[in-house]
């Protein structure tokens, strides 16, 4: 299988860090959330990362499905 993009993003200093993707377009400090035992600090954390990414490709795939089979979809929402 070839392969169509690949990307990177370098994390340092673990959940009380910064992540930076190598385009720069991510650059941001991540704290833990309060209700995992951090400040918040109103900073962005990893779960919130990880859902905006998985959330993002999973309705971009259900809207390929549904575009391949003739179907459109409208204000799609995951």
């Amino acid at each position: 299988m070839e392969k169509i993009f690949s990307t990177e993003v370098i994390a340092t200093g673990g959940r009380e860090g910064h992540v930076k993707s190598s385009d720069g377009v991510i650059d941001l400090d991540v704290r833990k959330p309060v209700e995992l035992g951090g400040k918040g600090e109103g900073y962005t954390n990893p779960e919130q990362l990880f859902a905006a990414g998985y959330s993002a490709c999973f309705d971009g795939a259900l809207n390929f499905i549904a575009l391949s089979q003739g179907k459109k979809l409208k204000d799609t929402q995951v």
